[in-house]
């Protein structure tokens, strides 16, 4: 039976759900939006959804939030790519903000330290359990599971760029297509018939879905008016206040957008470096930063405003920390809606493209490996209070100390893995006993 539409009121509410949802960084975010759209909504199908993220892991930025924002497209144009992207974003950026604002005023956040051990370890639980469930629908074909493992091993062990993951990714599927057609799935059917019983499909079906249609003018129109949007404040600030501290962070985030293939963790060493070495933030300092956006809802480059709030709190107090962080939001995330906005309706015009298909589903295998990547990444830094280094060939990889085990996270994260695989419990109903247990054990422990 044909989905019936969705208001754009309605959906709003579900985005902002996800937004105050969604922990535990791109992995855990998108096995989050997977299970609120895909499985449990079926606003959109899995060809869909994968479809659109393959294309968000290969720009620049938050690749959790502009999957959002280009769902929220697909289903109310870009007013709901607006809300959607921006609902995606406030909460987590709010919290972030009066989080900055407890560091600043008292440099310690003991109070918080429970609350976000329990929820370490509740985001673990929905990394590992998001990992299987991705993968298993992934990684169908012999050629994806290599990808897929290749990918895991460049990044984790080699240390190759993400870039450089994707576009290899991208090439070996484009060859497989030219020598054996049938190693990778073949483009699904695109009638209107095939899948009206998801939203999307049956807004297809309906021909309400022209708005994905690629328009020359149209597409001209979005990037100026984006681009303006976007680099207004930018400009404004060189214009009026040349040299100052808020200035010079709308130029550096601004160029952070631009050029932080890979996610989160690409941004952070960007603007690490460079914050630290301008003295805008301390090493110390930065290491806070990470570990309060790792237990934040919102993208991980939510760390970026807290870099902003910090420094210009030094000099202007509280309010200004609370403006250069809106700064640094609004330049880190704009760019995301340009990408979207001007981007997806030539994507959505290759869904039935049998080799762009071919590469897009050796991108989605090399995805996987990615956030295998980011689970182990997740694990070793939650379960372990220490890591040691370690030399693999020529290559150097990070081992834990098994004397650091913290034997609270390991039961804590085991019996929230149980919950959400075994029982299928997520969201809320998963993190707030994870975040009280987490509180109780702190206290006694």
């Amino acid at each position: 039976m044909p989905r019936a539409p969705v208001s754009l009121g309605a959906a709003a509410r579900v985005w902002a759900k996800i937004g105050c949802l969604s922990f535990g960084g791109p992995a855990g975010q998108i096995a989050l939006m997977h299970d609120e759209l895909v499985v449990r909504r079926r606003w959109l199908d899995e060809e869909r959804f994968l479809h659109a993220l393959n294309y968000c892991m290969l720009l620049p930025g938050p690749e959790a939030q502009q999957l959002a924002t280009y769902i929220g497209w697909l289903m109310h144009r870009r007013r709901g790519g607006l809300i959607a992207g921006a609902l995606f974003v406030l909460p987590g950026l709010a919290l972030v903000i009066a989080l900055a604002a407890a560091y600043v005023t008292w440099r310690e956040l003991g109070w918080a330290a429970g609350l976000l051990f329990g929820l370490k370890a509740a985001v673990l639980a929905l990394v590992a359990g998001a990992l299987v469930r991705i993968g298993g629908r992934a990684l169908r074909r012999p050629v994806q599971q290599v990808v897929a493992l290749a990918a895991f091993v460049a990044i984790a062990i080699v240390g190759a760029p993400f870039p450089v993951v994707v576009a290899g990714a991208a090439a070996i599927g484009l060859l497989v297509h030219a020598v054996r057609p049938d190693a990778l799935p073949a483009p699904p059917a695109l009638t209107a018939a095939h899948d009206d019983t998801t939203v999307v499909g049956a807004l297809a079906a309906a021909g309400a879905l022209a708005h994905t249609r690629p328009s020359w003018r149209i597409t001209g129109a979005t990037a100026a008016a984006c681009a303006i949007a976007w680099l207004a404040p930018v400009a404004a600030l060189a214009l009026l206040a040349p040299g100052s501290l808020y200035a010079r962070q709308a130029v550096m985030f601004s160029g952070a957008a631009m050029i932080t293939f890979g996610g989160a963790y690409a941004a952070l060493a960007y603007v690490g470096g460079r914050a630290v070495a301008l003295g805008w933030i301390a090493p110390g300092q930065m290491v806070d930063a990470l570990g309060l956006a790792e237990t934040t809802p919102g993208p991980l480059v939510l760390v970026l405003p807290f870099v902003a709030f910090v420094a210009a709190a030094a000099v202007d107090g509280i309010a200004g920390g609370v403006a250069a962080a809106a700064l640094a939001a609004w330049v880190t995330f704009a760019p995301s809606f340009l990408w979207i906005f001007v981007g997806a309706p030539y994507i959505e015009a290759l869904r039935g493209h049998g080799g762009v298909h071919a590469a897009l589903a050796a991108i989605t295998a090399a995805v996987v490996g990615v956030i295998a990547n980011l689970s182990l990444w997740f694990a070793l830094h939650t379960l372990f209070g220490r890591l040691t280094p370690a030399a693999l060939g020529p290559w150097t990889v990070e081992l834990p100390v098994w004397s650091s085990v913290d034997v609270g996270a390991v039961v804590l994260a085991g019996a929230a893995l149980v919950a959400t695989v075994g029982w299928k419990v997520r969201g809320v109903k998963l993190l707030a006993p994870c975040a009280i247990a987490g509180l109780a054990w702190r206290l006694v422990a």
